[in-house]
């Protein structure tokens, strides 16, 4: 395998020729002796070598003082001595040739105080001065199941004899995991052996002083045989990393599932800014999973259970949503739909052929409506195959659950010719769900068919709708990555000009014509400052006129009575534009004042928010939701990493709650919802564009009229606010 230029060469950290061990002992109780004994209860096709001050032999192993007396080349270094001889050691290693090093030793960055992140600066410049492969420091180790390197500590790794961590059927569809924490990344590997889910390489990434998660994930997928990731990640340390490997990882068709922790941690938010509340604490990791179609899973059995459908789906078409569902239980069928359907799926009536062929083969007491309530009597005399079978060719279906009691594996013993027989022959996902606990000889013979097995229904419903939801998300990616709005070559050179010269915030009169480069226009509008102007403007505009007090420290106009609508005559305009000087002065003396926009009164529509919040780790994001002075009570917003083309803009738009507004609600005509995906994908590309000036942006409200939109309002902040 060639990596990339991007991409680590991480072959010597998990596919080594000979090992060594430092700080390995028989004798010392803990880790170090853990660690070696782990290592040998697997048939490793390398050599071991134990590097010990105090041991001549380590379990029978020839130990060696030091990397540098050890024979021969070695790969990998297994670390673990005390933290403040890390460094030294590790630069020992990188003199010697040792080309990748895992650092099982605690007591560097994680540690509230202390010396811990001087050394792990330390560790970082070793690992770049000899471009090592360095995982950890604070690591649980990792496995690799296909030669059966284990250097961990990890209980999950133990095994009987002549017991092996991968199924002989896992060839081709492996699920790689990745972990921060150690103790967890493990536990995935524990919950998947009983099911036999083909678990290639689980690593504790620990610290991340060098190597990352998604340096792992984006070689793994230049090797090519992991087919599906279980990630638990705390925190995303480079977004061009992520990015880089979850696009790679959505064009191949390899899902990412994540289980995110820190969720609930409040976000950074600017005071003046709508949107930044509007988006939500999570935004950020919020909006990068949706866009690049990321998994998010609530526990270890859920990431397991879905890693092992796709692994087992991964040839299987995505349709629809549409399920059948058989069984000999007729309360576990009624319960299986009411799952489906609260996760999204469809539990059609089947079609009358589908029908007629089925009822041929059920007593009177069953049914073939769906779920099938096909009876222990038929199901005993067709088989799960025949009844699949049945199912199958329905138009009606796009994919079968089968409900089945694996306790005992006779009847699937004496269907597995013809379980394998019919997966070969339909290209529909067919699922298992055991609603006893499946004896593990039923858990071979399905998995060897290529069935997932189930034993919990509601981890069942969500995994195939997650797996639909996932190929269309990744159909749309690939048709429209390449999808832009088109803005005039000197829209960017003209923004960055006035940005520069602008104050930390841009009221109204200042964002617009910033917009309008980007081809997002104003109605009418003129800056006055005076009674006479205002008159003068309102005359010009041709018809009723909002004012509006100018000021970039008092940004929310209508909170402090600086705004009024619908200012008919000239006579008004100049009574409103005093009045607003007026109420501005008293309620902030000190703010400063650049004049009253007079701005023509748009048509009626459904108000609606667009903006900008930056979110620190992944820059700017583009919100869309219902509008207003309500927007922040309502929630009803989406939000996706900018930029974003037209088309996935329309689908934040059309997903949202109140998206039946827009298409006209109680006999009002439907909202030109086109008009505004045009202006939520522009002024995104202006955020992206100037991601490094601008901290947020609010247009709020924009006015969606039958045809067209107008942009009401606006604010910019920069970064320097």
């Amino acid at each position: 395998m060639t990596t990339s230029a991007a991409t680590p060469d991480l072959r010597p950290l998990f596919w080594p020729k000979r090992v060594a061990v430092i700080g390995a002992s028989e004798k010392a109780e803990g880790l170090r002796s853990q660690i070696m004994r782990v290592m040998l209860l697997h048939d490793f096709d390398g050599e071991i070598l134990p590097i010990s001050r105090s041991e001549d032999t380590v379990f029978g192993l020839a130990a060696y003082p030091t990397i540098t007396a050890a024979p021969g080349p070695v790969d990998l270094a297994i670390i673990i001595i005390p933290a403040p001889h890390v460094p030294k050691v590790l630069a020992e290693c990188g003199a010697a040739g040792v080309r990748a090093a895992q650092i099982i030793t605690s007591g560097f960055a994680e540690e509230v105080a202390g010396a811990g992140e001087a050394l792990q600066d330390e560790i970082r410049a070793v690992a770049e001065k000899y471009a090592m492969a360095v995982v950890g420091p604070n690591s649980e180790g990792f496995a690799n199941t296909r030669s059966r390197l284990c250097p961990t500590f990890s209980p999950a790794v133990e095994v009987e004899d002549g017991e092996s961590l991968l199924p002989p059927e896992s060839d081709g569809r492996l699920i790689g995991v990745v972990a921060q924490s150690g103790g967890i990344g493990f536990s995935f590997l524990d919950r998947a052996r009983p099911k036999r889910l083909p678990v290639g390489y689980v690593l504790s990434t620990g610290n991340e002083a060098c190597l990352e998660t998604f340096d792992v994930v984006e070689w793994m997928l230049e090797e090519g045989e992991v087919q599906a990731f279980i990630l638990f990640c705390e925190n995303v340390k480079d977004p061009a990393k992520f990015r880089r490997a979850a696009a790679r990882a959505l064009a191949e068709g390899k899902p990412l599932i994540v289980v995110k922790i820190g969720r609930s941690e409040a976000g950074v938010r600017a005071a003046m800014s709508h949107t930044a509340a509007l988006a939500g604490a999570y935004a950020g990791y919020s909006a990068m999973f949706a866009q690049y179609g990321v998994i998010e899973v609530e526990n270890i059995e859920e990431a397991v259970d879905i890693a092992g459908a796709f692994v087992a789906w991964r040839d299987r078409e995505a349709a629809g949503m549409r399920v059948g569902i058989f069984t000999g239980s007729g309360g576990a069928g009624g319960w299986m739909a009411d799952g489906a359907s609260l996760a999204g799926l469809e539990v059609p009536e089947l079609d009358a052929e589908t029908r007629a062929r089925i009822d041929t083969h059920l007593p009177s007491y069953g049914s073939s409506r769906n779920p099938v309530d096909a009876t222990a009597q038929a199901v005993g005399r067709l088989g799960y195959a025949g009844l699949l079978d049945l199912l199958l060719d329905s138009p009606s279906l796009d994919a079968v659950v089968a409900i089945a009691s694996a306790r005992l594996p006779r009847r699937l013993e004496n269907d597995r010719e013809n379980l394998v027989a019919l997966r070969a022959r339909s290209r529909k996902p067919v699922a298992f769900w055991s609603y006893t606990l499946p004896h593990p000889r039923s858990i071979e013979i399905l998995s060897r068919a290529g069935y997932p097995l189930f034993t919990n229904s509601t981890h069942l419903a969500r995994a195939l709708a997650a797996f639909v939801r996932y190929r269309q998300h990744r159909a749309r990616y690939l048709a429209e990555r390449d999808e832009t709005v088109a803005i005039p070559s000197d829209a960017a050179p003209a923004v960055a000009a006035a940005l520069a010269t602008a104050g930390p915030v841009l009221a109204e009169h200042q964002a617009k014509p910033l917009l309008a480069h980007y081809g997002i226009a104003a109605p009418f509008e003129r800056l006055v400052h005076s009674g006479a102007e205002a008159a003068e403007a309102q005359a010009a505009a041709g018809g009723p006129v909002a004012l509006k007090l100018q000021s970039a420290d008092l940004p929310h106009k209508s909170d402090l009575g600086l705004l009024l609508l619908d200012v008919a005559d000239d006579a008004a305009a100049r009574a409103g534009y005093e009045r607003l000087c007026t109420r501005a002065g008293e309620a902030a003396p000190q703010a400063r004042v650049d004049g009253v926009l007079v701005q023509a009164m748009a048509a009626d529509g459904v108000e609606m928010i667009v903006g900008i919040s930056r979110d620190e780790t992944f820059g700017p994001l583009v919100t869309v939701g219902l509008g207003g002075i309500f927007a922040e009570i309502l929630q009803d917003a989406a939000t996706l990493p900018a930029p974003v083309s037209p088309s996935a803009a329309r689908r934040m738009i059309e997903g949202l709650t109140g998206a039946a507004i827009l298409h006209g609600a109680r006999g009002r005509p439907p909202a030109d919802v086109a008009a505004l995906a045009e202006i939520v994908a522009r002024l995104s590309r202006l955020a992206a564009e100037h991601a490094g000036e601008i901290a947020e942006i609010d247009l709020n409200p924009v006015i969606v009229h039958e045809r067209g939109a107008s942009v009401v309002d606006a604010l910019i902040v920069k970064r320097s606010a």
